[in-house]
């Protein structure tokens, strides 16, 4: 199935705001990366090595979260550096899997990811509230791969 069976080309925008604008309440980047096939039997694993090689772990807080979607293989992952893993609640990211995996099944995907960004961007403000020193540190461009 093309991408754009799974989201079109304005939904993709919309991604790109809502990065944007979550990012303008917090020094935390997000970004977005979706792939036909997930490579792992384990998304996790798989989002692991996307933002391995995205090099998101190259912020100055280490608060980088990566939404990783694999939508033939129809599996996620939500993950953040360990600048944020070493401060969030166990579970932190829970609430946010169960909206995103909704919206999936409920042929959603743009709706989801927007709705996950904008929660994901207020929940780091308040462990990594904007400063006015902040740059964007990782692009807000949905990336891909084959």
């Amino acid at each position: 199935m093309p991408l754009t069976d799974f989201i079109t080309e304005t939904q993709q925008q919309r991604i790109v705001e809502a990065i944007g604008v979550a990012e303008r309440c917090t020094s935390g980047e997000i970004r977005v990366h979706i792939e036909p096939k997930c490579k792992s039997a384990d998304p996790v694993k798989r989002a692991v090595k996307v933002f391995d090689a995205l090099r998101m772990y190259q912020t100055r807080e280490r608060n980088a979260v990566l939404i990783y979607l694999a939508y033939e293989s129809r599996k996620f992952a939500i993950i953040g550096d360990c600048g944020i893993n070493n401060r969030v609640p166990e579970g932190f990211w829970d609430e946010e899997c169960d909206i995103l995996l909704k919206s999936l099944k409920d042929g959603n995907a743009a709706e989801g990811i927007c709705r996950v960004i904008a929660r994901i961007g207020k929940n780091l403000a308040e462990y990594f509230p904007w400063t006015p020193d902040d740059i964007n540190e990782q692009s807000d461009e949905i990336s891909y791969s084959e």
